[in-house]
């Protein structure tokens, strides 16, 4: 046996263990033991809190359920007060979640036209109204044709004996087309009344894209269409001058017929003849100048004008004598349902303009819009189809999906009535094209039958960057549209035939469906926009009415007694989380909290109205310059028509998103 054999042999010796070994594994073991109590104690923190946040949400929610309940025990005899703190339209956009949770208190709001209307209808026969109040301090406008509707609400108001109150620090076009159905039109010692009538100004983008470089491919059909001419031109060309001109003074003519048939007694031709000169003619008091033209009754502050009204309903604190008793505008629509009794008329919204594929409420989505459709024409109750259009038009390949949607309520033998609001121009007047009967307003604006397609390339704009592009062709369409290097005219003569095919499909389809010559719709097509009155005497409408005209138009075409129906409406279903936290955050309307941080006074309305057109501007170019489908658009009347709302997610960085787009 070797000396190694036995050393392999060998037991081998234990290492030393220092005394503080059992210490150190102990303290080990306790440190392990607060490292699990620890993290044990944060999982039971994250658990409480989590369970927390659900039972705030559920309560919150709870509370926003039961406050949009309906209960006639909440609505109590006053004043009914529409604080009307943004724009009136035919249908909201989506109120956006993450806005609602940070409190956008203070943004605009948008108003559905059918529930303003609904509330003064019902406030002139409930006895519990004793008064309506029109707050108009921070009101941002609506179309023309859906303001004329409110307006005829409001008369009703009055010819049930009830006084209509209306205050504003500022009164513009649109408010001023509403108060002038009220009984007392008060303003703010301070105020001005400062009417403008329709027109202004467009962007045009022609100078900044020939200094970046870049080029507009342009390819349309019709002389009128003026939708791409900020892309070709720094200035408006004398034929959209022609066609904007003829349907702004229709526009205004109509105002002025109104206004003055609501208040004769207004001097509104007298003021507007020279509004400096009357201001001069009153050291440029245009508080006291508007009183004395008689465009207002009564000049005062807020408290001054609840004291009045609290002479008709009496005050809801005696301690405070300018709190009127009031009736909140949302408790009183939530109190007075749209009636459900009787034979359902389906009437599916087109409002905003049309897009391609899914889209929220306040845009009109090919997908979304054709799905309303096909289930109101699934629902064996429904018995005709009302389309109630409000649209400068879009895309065309969605307006078609909408128009082949309709097709199939034609298919299934239910007529097809088309009620146009403010606007049905372009794509809005290709998806009314099946309908049987077509109605609209003297001051509503349609036709702009024309198309036209966009497509920017970058070849001017790499050259001055030192960039040039070049490569290969297999065929005369290789690598076309070429946005680097330009397009061939190859390419450039097909885009053309496409939007002329598509040109003549539409004129076809006016043809068809107004059974006129084509000779004659191209006379009258050519991208041309005409006002309602017009549209009637050349055969794109067949008459004028609103949306209960229409329905009982497609109650009477059903056989059905128009009496015995009622509109059931398909559209997409509000976000109710989000709308109940909107109404957390809405601001009071009552006859005590009047004041917000909302726009007031003619420089601070005129502010935000500006900075929405600009944003609204900047949105359309954006989505024009992105390319896509072929446009059937009226881009120029938008504006005029239906003013914009601004947005909290356009608030700020309009000009940052302005120079993104070309940088």
């Amino acid at each position: 046996m070797t000396d190694s054999s036995l050393a392999h042999d060998a037991p081998l010796p234990r290492p030393s263990v220092p005394a503080s070994a059992p210490r150190d594994a102990g303290a080990a073991k306790s440190s392990n033991r607060a490292f699990m109590g620890k993290a044990w104690r944060i999982l039971v923190g994250i658990k409480d809190a989590l369970a927390l946040l659900f039972l705030l949400v559920f309560f919150v929610m709870l509370f926003g359920f039961l406050r949009g309940t309906p209960n006639p025990s909440i609505v109590s005899d006053g004043a009914l007060v529409l604080k009307l703190k943004g724009t009136i339209t035919e249908q909201p956009a989506d109120i956006d979640l993450m806005t609602a949770l940070q409190g956008g208190e203070n943004m605009p709001q948008e108003y559905r036209a059918r529930d303003v209307i609904r509330a003064l209808e019902t406030a002139a026969t409930d006895k519990r109204v004793k008064a309506v109040v029109l707050d108009l301090d921070s009101f941002l406008g609506g179309g023309q044709v859906t303001l004329g509707d409110v307006g005829q609400a409001i008369d009703k108001v009055r010819a049930a004996k009830k006084p209509v109150f209306a205050y504003a620090t500022a009164y513009t076009d649109d408010a001023y087309q509403l108060a002038a159905h009220a009984s007392e039109i008060w303003m703010n010692d301070f105020g001005q009344a400062v009417i403008t009538g329709p027109g202004g100004s467009n962007l045009y983008f022609k100078g900044l894209i020939d200094q970046l470089g870049a080029k507009a491919h342009i390819y349309r059909v019709g002389t009128f269409k003026s939708a791409v001419e900020p892309f070709m031109r720094s200035d408006m060309s004398p034929e959209a001058k022609e066609a904007t001109r003829a349907y702004a003074d229709v526009l205004w003519t109509q105002w002025l017929d109104q206004v003055k048939k609501a208040r004769p007694s207004a001097q509104i031709d007298a003021y507007m003849a020279d509004p400096v000169t009357v201001a001069k003619g009153f050291n440029n008091d245009m508080g006291k100048a508007a009183l004395s033209m008689k465009l207002v009754d009564k000049l005062g502050d807020k408290i001054a004008f609840s004291r009045r009204v609290a002479e008709v309903t009496g005050t809801s604190d005696t301690k405070k004598p300018w709190a009127f008793k009031s009736i909140p505008y949302k408790a009183w629509v939530d109190n007075n349902p749209a009636p459900t009794s009787g034979t359902p008329i389906a009437v599916v919204p087109v409002i905003g303009t049309i897009v391609d594929g899914k889209q929220p409420s306040g845009t009109a989505g090919g997908d979304t819009v054709a799905k309303h459709i096909m289930k109101a024409v699934a629902d064996d109750s429904v018995k005709a189809l009302v389309l109630r259009v409000d649209s400068p038009g879009g895309s065309v390949l969605a307006s078609e999906q909408i128009r082949q949607a309709i097709l199939q309520a034609k298919a299934k033998k239910l007529p097809v009535v088309v009620s146009m609001a403010n606007l049905a121009a372009s794509g809005g007047y290709w998806v009314s094209t099946p309908g049987d009967k077509v109605f609209a307003e003297p001051d509503t604006i349609t036709g702009s039958i024309g198309v036209f397609g966009v497509i920017p390339s970058f070849e001017g704009t790499l050259a001055k960057w030192g960039v040039n592009a070049d490569g290969i062709k297999t065929t005369p369409l290789s690598g076309e549209p070429d946005v680097f290097k330009g397009f061939s005219p190859e390419f450039d003569a097909l885009a053309q035939a496409s939007v002329e095919d598509i040109y003549a499909r539409f004129t076809g389809l006016v043809a068809q469906s107004r059974k006129l010559p084509i000779e004659k719709v191209q006379e009258i097509a050519e991208g041309r926009v005409w006002a309602g009155g017009t549209a009637h005497q050349i055969g794109l409408v067949d008459g004028f009415g609103g949306l209960n005209e229409a329905v009982a138009e497609a109650a009477k075409l059903a056989k059905l007694d128009p009496k015995s129906v009622y509109p059931k409406y398909f559209e997409n279903e509000p976000d109710a989380l989000a709308e109940m936290l909107a109404t957390l955050n809405a601001p009071a309307d009552n006859g005590d909290e009047w004041s917000d941080n909302a726009a007031q006074g003619l420089f601070a309305q005129v502010a935000l109205q500006q900075k929405a057109r600009m944003a609204a501007a900047v949105d359309q170019l954006s989505l024009l310059a992105s390319g896509g489908n072929v446009q059937a658009r009226c881009l120029e009347c938008g504006d005029m028509v239906a003013p914009k709302t601004l947005k909290a997610d356009q608030a700020e960085g309009v000009w940052a998103k302005l120079m993104a787009l070309f940088g």
